[in-house]
């Protein structure tokens, strides 16, 4: 079960990683949750782990972020992939 916030935020790098959201390809940040699971999105102690393991990987470097028609969009600041590797064991 994805309940604690070290492991959403590794949920997170792997998908952004595998779909290529890296440098200039970026995401609207509302996709981020897409594939947890339900039980962690739908209620307020799941949406506060979600919204604290995003907020961690943009304050540590690891997510840029981009305004983008009215959104916030976001990728893998790719200075940061060997350390992103290393914290998923690719």
């Amino acid at each position: 079960m994805l309940e604690s916030v070290d492991l959403v935020k590794s949920f997170i790098l792997r998908k952004l990683i595998s779909l290529g959201k890296i440098g200039g390809s970026h995401t609207v940040i509302f996709n981020l949750e897409r594939g947890l699971p339900n039980h962690l999105r739908s209620n307020k102690k799941g949406r506060k782990i979600i919204d604290q393991a995003i907020k961690e990987l943009i304050n540590d470097g690891f997510l840029l972020t981009k305004p983008s028609t009215g959104e916030i969009h976001v990728s893998v600041n790719p200075h940061k992939i060997p350390d992103i590797k290393k914290i998923l064991g690719l």
